[in-house]
């Protein structure tokens, strides 16, 4: 037996006999008056579910709902990218500012190709290259794509995720997924289900569990649309692989002035994958010393021969290997920042590769 309350102004009280019977029909019903009255209340109903296959999660998809899943870098919040008003729940349910553009994911390049007005030669052999991989290219939309998906910009970012539940998930659904990250607006993003639970339970309709993810951070964003091929955002793709397959590229440079503009790519407001608890960055080489009379934990790689009076230490790598680093980075930042400190403390990390991105990570989280 089950039941949910709606506030004075739904004028009146539903009972239901039974949440097995007709289950779909409930979920109707009641998504459709939380979106309308964010005063409803709820008894014994949990809005998100687990989605058990990517059959079940697709179906979601078809029926203009929100779910979770899981890709190579992070767990991304889908909504079918044709689908105005399911991408604009995507919005509302992170709390994510509308001038922050959100990636399409597609099951490969055909699908990118029917997005986008031009797909040069150079496109080609990027995808050819990194694709399926955590590489987004940022092309020229076609109408089809929602305004709302690119924050009114020309262009779309796209990529082609690796990893069997969401290529799955892709063929089922047969749409472009539209997808950030599956946590709060600017907090730090999710790489296993439970994470995604644990700040979007009740604000989304399913997530589908894969596991962690194995590379850890969020897919590099490379403009095809600037006259040099130009990294918006660093990622799981290191710019020098790119730079192997099409020779120098630029880098986009932060800028905290236009953080109320319109974004090229997600990940580059200045602010952004922070944890609630004050974070402070050392250099590689420098010896790591807990603050006086705080509780600090401290983030770092490599050996540790000293916990230095810490409360709570995370090693992402015993030996300082940056694919390991990358792939427990959001997993130690977050049990760091709910471990009850006053002050976290993090390594920075070598200037190359994934170190790139990684600091590009720790730099935003840091930033008050």
């Amino acid at each position: 037996m089950g039941f949910f309350c709606l506030s004075d102004s739904t004028h009146g009280l539903l009972l239901f006999a039974s949440l097995y019977a007709n289950l779909t029909a409930f979920d109707d019903i009641f998504l459709y008056l939380v979106r309308r009255d964010p005063a409803i209340c709820m008894s014994e109903y949990r809005s998100t579910i687990v989605c058990n296959s990517a059959a079940e999660a697709a179906d979601l998809l078809k029926n203009g709902r929100l779910v979770a899943f899981p890709t190579e870098t992070v767990y991304g919040l889908g909504a079918d990218a044709r689908n105005s008003d399911s991408v604009a729940g995507i919005f509302e349910s992170k709390q994510r500012p509308t001038f922050d553009p959100l990636i399409v994911h597609v099951a490969n390049e055909s699908a990118a190709r029917r997005l986008v007005t031009e797909f040069s030669p150079l496109a080609e052999r990027l995808a050819a290259a990194f694709w399926p991989g955590p590489l987004t290219l940022v092309l020229p939309k076609r109408p089809e794509i929602s305004d709302l998906v690119t924050s009114g910009l020309p262009g779309v970012g796209v990529r082609v995720p690796n990893h069997p539940v969401a290529l799955e998930l892709l063929r089922l659904a047969d749409c472009p997924i539209a997808a950030p990250s599956a946590n709060l607006f600017g907090r730090i993003s999710p790489t296993t289900a439970q994470h995604v639970l644990d700040g979007l339970n009740g604000r989304i309709d399913g997530v589908l569990d894969g596991g962690a993810c194995g590379v850890g951070v969020e897919s590099t964003v490379l403009s095809l649309m600037t006259e040099q091929p130009t990294v918006l955002r660093p990622g799981g793709l290191p710019i020098e692989d790119i730079e192997a397959v099409i020779g120098p590229v630029l880098r986009a440079s932060a800028n905290s002035a236009l953080d109320d503009a319109a974004q090229l790519a997600p990940g580059m407001l200045s602010r952004h994958y922070s944890p609630t608890t004050l974070l402070r960055l050392i250099e590689p080489d420098s010896f790591a010393i807990a603050m006086e009379g705080q509780k600090c934990g401290l983030m770092t790689y490599g050996p540790i021969h000293d916990n230095g009076n810490f409360s709570k230490v995370q090693q992402l790598s015993e030996f300082s290997d940056l694919k390991t680093c990358a792939a427990n980075f959001f997993a130690a930042l977050r049990s760091l920042d709910a471990a009850g400190l006053d002050v976290i403390i993090a390594r920075r990390f070598p200037e190359t590769g994934l170190g790139i991105a990684l600091n590009d990570r720790l730099q935003r989280a840091a930033c008050r």
